[in-house]
């Protein structure tokens, strides 16, 4: 599958990535070929191979949930640039 320069401006649009005109030619190569490898992927016989989420099998260590630490509210928003009564202010991104 061949990406085409208009295809990486729409992908770096939605994205919202800048990109230079003349590194267009050059990420449509790229993508091109990371394509490519994908779809090799297809001529791999996998009929029969149970989904694994790991190659290694091992049980989920669990933990009984409590509190051990807290009360850190001031600690957590010290660095953050907008705060109100220990919530981290951001801008409004929907409307």
């Amino acid at each position: 599958m061949a990406i085409d320069v208009a295809t990486v401006k729409k992908v770096a649009s939605l994205s919202r990535l800048r990109e230079p005109e003349d590194r267009l030619q050059a990420l449509s190569g790229e993508l091109s070929g990371i394509l490519g490898w994908i779809e090799q992927l297809n001529e791999v016989d996998v009929a029969g191979v149970e989904p694994m989420t790991t190659a290694v099998e091992q049980p989920t260590p669990l933990r009984d949930d409590v509190v051990s630490d807290g009360d850190k509210v001031a600690q957590v928003v010290a660095n953050a640039p907008k705060t109100a009564e220990g919530f981290f202010i951001v801008p409004k991104v929907v409307e």
